[in-house]
């Protein structure tokens, strides 16, 4: 949806997490923000199928998954020759808030940069600054 802003009833979130107590937490808190199409993957490999499947307006995603983490998701990604695939906005969702790892999000061109544990707000305020007013 390059230069479009979606709605809320259009939203597309992908959640990409290895631990299937806080994919569930992140998932429920975006559908009670009014998020009414969110997927799920359990790791980067999927989540970059996912990601040319369906086409999502915002990634939340965790970094430390196997086989294939979060910032091998996110360079993936990025070197996609569809640009609007590779221009998918990606927030990291992490636990992890060491420098190195920090760093290296920068340099694969995150969009976003959360640590766990994170709230309805955070992840609101984040949806509506890469994607413009979204939920209200």
């Amino acid at each position: 949806m390059a230069g479009v802003t979606p709605s809320l009833e259009t939203l597309r979130v992908l959640v990409v997490e290895d631990q299937p107590y806080m994919r569930t937490l992140v998932v429920q808190t975006l559908e009670r923000l009014g998020v009414r199409h969110v997927h799920e993957a359990e790791e980067g490999g999927a989540a970059l199928k996912m990601t040319v499947r369906l086409r999502p307006d915002i990634v939340f995603c965790d970094i430390h998954m196997e086989p294939v983490d979060g910032l091998e998701y996110l360079t993936k990604l990025r070197a996609f020759k569809n640009v609007e695939i590779a221009g998918t906005p990606v927030v990291f969702l992490t636990a992890d808030a060491q420098e190195g790892t920090v760093v290296s999000s920068k340099k694969g061109k995150v969009n976003g940069y959360i640590v766990k544990p994170t709230s309805a707000k955070v992840l609101k305020s984040n949806i509506n600054r890469l994607l413009g007013p979204v939920i209200p």
